[in-house]
């Protein structure tokens, strides 16, 4: 009798009393384990085929040892670049016997009931600022500086003093100095009352002016 049944992600065909290497399991040293994801088995001309796997099928086997297999050559070469790298793996294996082959009956091993996994309370993300590019004047480096200083918000802006923007902008860069931010607020007023109209007339306004 033999039976074709995955081990650690491999499929085998197990015979009683064949030795198995197989990826490194765990246990120790004479432990017995069993492995009920069992594809077919074959008794004489009586061939049974799971789907996929046999319900009931069992094989028993014996850890007989743990061991490295044989060490494998990685070389890596790159021509004319003058790279060349070279490792070496030794894959970590166990040997196994297989004691027993059971059709079907076999009661199915006992597993632990899983753990209740904690839910991860992630902090609700922060609601994202206005864009303060829409205000004249104001370009990416020069919104950064201000959502950095901790105005994000067109109401945020609109109850800033002109002296205390020029701060912030100074304080992040001199590139930023030229700037005169004497209708931000005003503008930003308009921008959180939703007046988008009046405020572009007026940008319209600034623009001309310039």
């Amino acid at each position: 009798m033999y039976a074709i049944v995955e081990i650690a992600g491999q499929q085998f065909k197990v015979a009683k009393d064949q030795k198995v290497f197989v990826h490194r399991l765990a246990g120790n040293e004479g432990d017995t384990i069993t492995f009920d994801n069992v594809l077919l088995t074959a008794d004489g001309d009586q061939i049974t085929v799971g789907a996929p796997a046999i319900e009931g099928a069992q094989v028993g086997a014996k850890i007989s040892r743990h061991l490295k297999g044989d060490k494998v050559i990685v070389f890596k070469k790159k021509r004319r670049k003058g790279y060349r790298k070279k490792n070496g793996h030794r894959q970590s294996l166990t040997e196994i016997v297989i004691e027993s082959i059971v059709g079907s009956g076999a009661k199915p091993a006992k597993k632990e009931a899983a753990k209740p996994v904690a839910k991860k309370t992630t902090a609700k993300k922060a609601a994202k600022g206005d864009d303060l590019k829409k205000i004249e004047g104001i370009g990416p480096k020069a919104a950064e500086a201000l959502t950095n200083a901790g105005i994000e918000t067109f109401a945020k802006l609109a109850k800033a003093e002109p002296a205390n923007i020029k701060e912030i902008l100074v304080a992040a860069s001199s590139r930023l100095a030229h700037l005169e931010p004497g209708t931000w607020p005003q503008q930003a007023q308009l921008a959180a009352d939703g007046n988008w109209d009046e405020l572009k007339v007026l940008q319209d306004k600034l623009d001309g002016g310039k």
